[in-house]
C-alpha cells in the first residue's frame, strides 16, 4: 500500500499517516507496544494527592493521545497491552504498582475504554480543530472517571461522595490542563501534516 493511498483517504488519523512501504502488520504491532509503552512511562509522572488514594500522574493524558493518534483498534490494543502487562507484574501503573489489586484499576479500565472511543472519535476527524479536539478529550475523561470513580469507592470501601471527594474533584483542574495542551498538539499535528479536516 503506498503512503499516497493512505494520507487521501477519509476518516484517517494521524498514525495512518506514517510512511508504510510493505509491512503493515509489523508498523501497527510496534504502534501498539509503543502506544503501551508510552502509557507506562507517564503513569511514573505521578504527584500523589493528599487525602486520595490516587496520584495525578501523565497516564491518562498518554492514553487519550494514544486512542486519539492510532485510531479505536490500536488505541484499544495498545491499552490491553498495558493493562494485561501491569496486572501480570510489570510495575508500570502509577507509582510503580501493579497487579489486579490496587484500587485505581478502575481508571486503568476506564482507559482502556476511553482510548477506544477517542479513537473512533478520531477518525471521524475528533482532533482535527480545537472545539472537536476538546469535545473529544472531554468525553475520554468523562468515560475514565465514570468507570475510575465508582471502581475506587468498591475498592477501597469509600461512599459515593467520598470516592467523588478523592477520586475526581481533585483532578479536573489537572484534566483541563491537559485537555488543553491536546488541544494545541492535535490540531497542530494535522496542520503539519496538511490534513486539516
Amino acid at each position: 500500500m503506498s503512503t499516497a493511498a493512505v494520507t487521501t483517504r477519509t476518516g484517517a488519523v494521524l498514525a495512518d499517516l506514517l510512511p508504510v512501504a510493505r509491512n503493515r502488520y509489523a508498523v501497527d504491532t510496534a504502534l501498539v507496544l509503543g502506544g503501551a509503552a508510552l502509557t507506562g512511562i507517564a503513569a511514573q509522572l505521578s504527584v500523589p494527592v493528599p487525602g486520595s488514594p490516587v496520584p495525578v500522574t501523565g497516564q491518562t493524558f498518554a492514553a487519550l493521545l494514544v486512542g486519539t493518534a492510532l485510531g479505536a483498534r490500536r488505541g484499544f490494543l495498545a491499552l490491553a497491552v498495558y493493562t494485561l502487562v501491569g496486572l501480570a507484574g510489570m510495575p508500570w501503573f502509577s507509582e510503580g504498582e501493579s497487579g489486579p489489586g490496587i484500587v485505581s484499576l478502575g481508571y486503568v479500565l476506564g482507559m482502556l475504554l476511553a482510548a477506544t472511543v477517542v479513537g473512533s472519535l478520531a477518525r471521524r476527524g475528533g482532533d482535527r480543530s480545537v472545539a472537536r479536539t476538546a469535545g473529544t478529550m472531554v468525553l475520554g475523561s468523562v468515560i475514565i472517571y465514570a468507570v475510575g470513580v465508582p471502581y475506587l469507592a468498591l475498592a477501597a470501601d469509600l461512599s459515593p461522595s467520598a470516592a467523588v471527594a478523592a477520586g475526581l474533584t481533585p483532578f479536573l483542574l489537572g484534566d483541563a490542563l491537559k485537555a488543553a495542551l491536546a488541544m494545541g498538539l492535535l490540531p497542530a499535528a494535522w496542520k503539519l501534516v496538511g490534513r486539516q479536516g
